[in-house]
C-alpha cells in the first residue's frame, strides 16, 4: 500500500484543511466540497485526511461496518449476537467518475443465483464507505445516475436496492467530499446543497511558498515512507486534537444568542431551505471544539457563515459563488454579536449592477463608444449600418428566458445527457441482445429463456440453471445524451445595434442555460472583421461560455464564410476527441455576408459541408426592421437545417420546431 502524503504537510490551503478537519471533529457537519484550479493539492489533502480519523468499532465479520454499540436491525449480514466487538482504521473509499451503479450501490450476484439458484447480494461502494469517508474527484463529471443514488443515500443515511429480484436495505451514512475543477462544469443544485462546506482553492503567487511546496513534493517523491516519517509527530499532535476535539463536542453550548445570528444571517443572504441554518449550527459548535472552548463565540459564527454559504447562494448556474463579507459582519453586529471586522461599508454603492467593465445599460448613449454607438440603431426602422461600422464595446444580455428543447435527430450512443435519444446503460429497457466483450446490465429474462430449452442435454439435476455463456444477454436501453451544442454567432456590425445585440446574448444565453440543464458540452466561435476566432473550445463549462458571451464586442465585416469553416474545423476535432458525442450547430446571424471576393458565394460553399455531413443545425434569424431579406431562412436551407427568430425561440411559441428539425436533419 502507497504512503500517503501527510496531511500536515500541506502548505497553505488554511481554508480547506480547516473545513476537513471541522468534518473529522463532527461529521454531521454534512463533508465538504473543495473547488480550484488543477494542481492546488485538493485531491492530496482529502486522501491525507483519512489518516488523522480515530479507528471505528465495527461488527467482526460484517460486510456492511455495523457498530457493535447499536447494530443495524436490518443489515444483510445481521442478526448480530451482542458483545462481539473488533476495530479498523477509518476508511476512505474513491467513487471513480465513470463508476457502474452496480458498482456503487450493489448487486445480485448473478453467477450464485443462475448456478445455485440463491439471492446474494454483493456490496457496493455505498455500504465500504458507511461510517467513513466517500470521495469523488471531478464530482461535478459525475453522471447524473450516479448523482441522484448518491442524493438518496445522504438524504436518508441508508442505501435501497430493489432490483432482479433483490431486494436490500443497509445503512450508508458517510462523510460526503468532492473535489472539482469550476472550469469543467458546475453541480446540479440539489448535490450542490447535499454539501456542508465549501471552500475556494487557488496556488499561492507568494514565490517562498510554492518554493516550499515543490521542496516538499520532490522529499515526498524520492521517499514517501522516510517524509512521512519526519511528520509522524505534527501528525499524531493533530489526531490527539481532532480526538480531543470530539470529546468536548457534545458539552460545547450554543447560545440563543450565537442561534440567533446564524438565523440572520441565513435570512439575510436569502438562502433556500433551513439546511444552511442547521449545517451553520454544526460547524460553529465544531470550530468552537477545536478551539478547545465550551461556548460559541461570534467570532465562530462568522467563520461558519463563510465555509456553509457560499455555494448556496448561487441563484441561477451563472452566478459565482460567494459571499459579501461586509454584509455579514453587519448582520452579525446588528444581531448581538461581537463585531468580528471593522470593514468600510459604502450603502450608496450599486454593487455589481450595470453593465460589465462599467458599462451603461443597453439603449443608453455613451459617449465613449464613438459615433457609431451614438447614433440611431440599425434595422429599426432606417437603412442597415454598414457592415463596415467600427467595434463597439460588449453589450449586456438581455434577460434570459426558458429555451424550447432543440436535439438531435436519429438514435445516438453518446454521454448520458438529457437532450437527445440514445442507447445508454440507463434508461428502459427495450430489448436484449448478446454481449459484445464483457457483460455489464444482465436481461435476466431473456438469459433464461435463452438457457431454458438446453437443460436436459446439459444434464440438470438440481435446483440450479445451468447457464452457459452463449446463454447471457445484455439489457439494450433508451435514455437520453448530452450533445455538443456548437454556437456560431454573428458579432460583425450589421449586428452591432446595441438593443439587438442584447436581445442576442440574451437568447444565446438562455440556450446556454438549457444546455447547463441538459448536461451539454458547449463551444462558441465569432466571426467579424476579417476572420473568424474559437472563443472558447468545446467544454463542459456553460459558466464560460457565458462569461466569453458577455465581454464578446461588435462591429467590422461579416465573414460569414470563415465563421462556418472555423465552425466545421472545430467539429471535425471534436470527433476525433469524442466520436460518440453527436453535435447540434446553432447559427446565431442575420444571414448577411460581406468581405473578400465572392462573400455570399462563399458562404454557401461552406453550408453545404454540414448538410453533406449530415449536421443538425438551427439558424436563429437576428434580422429586424419592416424589410426583410430572409438571406437566414436561405443558409438555413443550405445548411439542411431550419430557421427561428428570436422570439420563436421562447418555449411558449416555438412548438414544432424539434420535428422541424429532426425533419430536415434527416
Amino acid at each position: 500500500m502507497s504512503t500517503p502524503f501527510p496531511f500536515t504537510a500541506v502548505v497553505g490551503q488554511d481554508d480547506l484543511r480547516l473545513a476537513l478537519l471541522l468534518n473529522a471533529v463532527s461529521p454531521a457537519v454534512g463533508g465538504v466540497l473543495v473547488r480550484g484550479e488543477k494542481g492546488t493539492a485538493k485531491s492530496t489533502a482529502v486522501r491525507a485526511l483519512s489518516a488523522l480519523l480515530p479507528e471505528v468499532d465495527v461488527v467482526p465479520g460484517c460486510r456492511f461496518s455495523c457498530d457493535p454499540g447499536s447494530p443495524d436491525p436490518a443489515c444483510p449480514d445481521g442478526p448480530h449476537a451482542p458483545g462481539a466487538s473488533g476495530s479498523r482504521p477509518a476508511r476512505m473509499v474513491e467513487l471513480p467518475v465513470g463508476a457502474s451503479e452496480d458498482r456503487l450501490v450493489g448487486a445480485l450476484d448473478i453467477e450464485r443465483a443462475l448456478s445455485e439458484g440463491v439471492k446474494a447480494f454483493e456490496p457496493g461502494l455505498l455500504a465500504d464507505a458507511h461510517r467513513g469517508i466517500l470521495y469523488v474527484d471531478e464530482v461535478n463529471l459525475l453522471h447524473d445516475h450516479l448523482v441522484d443514488l448518491l442524493l438518496d443515500a445522504a438524504a436518508m443515511g441508508a442505501s435501497y436496492v430493489e432490483r432482479e429480484g433483490v431486494s436490500v436495505r443497509h445503512a450508508s451514512r458517510f462523510l460526503l467530499v468532492g473535489t472539482m475543477n469550476p472550469e469543467e462544469g458546475e453541480l446540479r443544485p440539489q448535490l450542490l446543497d447535499r454539501f456542508g462546506l465549501t471552500v475556494e482553492v487557488a496556488a499561492s503567487r507568494e514565490p517562498d511558498q510554492r518554493v516550499e511546496v515543490v521542496r516538499r513534493r520532490l522529499a515526498y517523491d524520492d521517499d514517501p515512507a522516510g517524509f512521512a516519517a519526519r511528520w509522524a509527530g505534527e501528525e499524531a499532535a493533530v489526531r490527539q486534537r481532532v480526538v480531543a476535539a470530539r470529546a468536548l463536542l457534545p458539552s460545547v453550548r450554543l447560545g440563543d444568542g450565537a442561534l440567533r445570528q446564524i438565523a440572520a444571517t441565513c435570512a439575510a443572504f436569502e438562502v433556500d431551505g433551513m439546511r444552511a441554518d442547521i449545517v451553520m449550527a454544526r460547524t460553529a459548535t465544531a470550530l468552537a471544539a477545536w478551539a478547545g472552548r465550551s461556548d460559541v463565540l461570534a467570532e465562530d459564527v462568522r467563520q461558519a457563515a463563510l465555509l456553509a454559504l457560499p455555494h448556496r447562494r448561487r441563484r441561477n448556474p451563472f452566478d459565482a459563488p460567494g459571499l459579501d463579507e461586509d454584509k455579514l459582519d453587519e448582520t452579525l453586529e446588528e444581531f448581538g454579536g461581537q463585531d468580528p471586522g471593522d470593514g468600510d461599508d459604502d450603502p450608496d454603492d450599486p454593487g455589481p449592477g450595470g453593465g460589465p467593465g462599467g458599462q451603461p445599460e443597453p439603449g443608453d448613449a455613451p459617449g465613449g463608444d464613438g459615433d457609431t454607438a451614438a447614433r440611431p440603431e440599425a434595422g429599426e426602422g432606417g437603412e442597415p449600418r454598414p457592415s463596415g461600422a467600427g467595434e463597439q464595446s460588449p453589450v449586456r444580455a438581455a434577460e434570459p428566458f426558458r429555451a424550447k428543447v432543440l436535439s438531435v435527430p436519429g438514435l445516438g450512443e453518446g454521454a448520458a445527457g438529457r437532450r437527445s435519444r440514445a442507447r445508454t446503460e440507463h434508461g428502459r429497457t427495450t430489448g436484449a441482445r448478446r454481449p459484445r466483450g464483457a457483460l455489464t446490465k444482465l436481461h435476466l429474462a431473456a438469459t433464461v429463456r435463452a438457457a431454458a430449452p438446453h437443460q436436459r442435454a446439459r444434464g440438470r439435476s438440481g435446483p440450479g440453471l445451468v447457464v452457459r455463456r452463449d446463454d447471457l444477454r445484455q439489457a439494450t436501453r433508451e435514455g437520453r445524451e448530452g450533445n455538443l451544442v456548437l454556437f456560431v454567432v454573428d458579432a460583425s456590425g450589421s449586428m452591432a445595434a446595441r438593443r439587438r445585440m442584447g436581445a442576442v446574448k440574451g437568447a444565446v444565453l438562455s440556450l446556454l442555460l438549457d444546455a447547463y440543464q441538459r448536461r451539454d458540452k458547449v463551444g462558441l466561435v465569432t466571426f467579424r472583421g476579417s476572420a473568424a476566432d474559437v472563443a472558447l473550445p468545446p467544454t463542459s463549462s456553460v459558466d464560460a461560455a457565458a462569461a466569453r458571451l458577455e465581454s464578446l464586442p461588435t462591429g467590422g465585416r461579416t465573414p460569414l464564410a470563415a465563421g462556418l469553416l472555423r465552425a466545421h474545423e472545430v467539429l471535425r476535432v471534436e470527433r476525433l476527441r469524442d466520436p460518440a458525442r453527436r453535435a447540434l450547430v446553432v447559427v446565431v446571424t442575420d444571414g448577411r455576408a460581406t468581405g473578400g471576393p465572392e462573400p455570399v458565394a462563399l458562404a454557401s460553399r461552406a453550408a453545404r459541408l454540414f448538410a453533406a455531413g449530415q449536421v443538425a443545425s438551427v439558424v436563429v434569424d437576428c434580422e429586424s426592421g419592416p424589410v426583410r431579406l430572409g438571406l437566414a431562412g436561405r443558409l438555413a436551407d443550405e445548411l439542411g437545417g431550419t430557421a427561428v427568430t428570436l422570439d420563436e425561440l421562447r418555449a411558449d411559441s416555438i412548438a414544432g420546431l424539434v420535428k422541424d428539425v429532426q425533419r430536415r436533419a434527416a
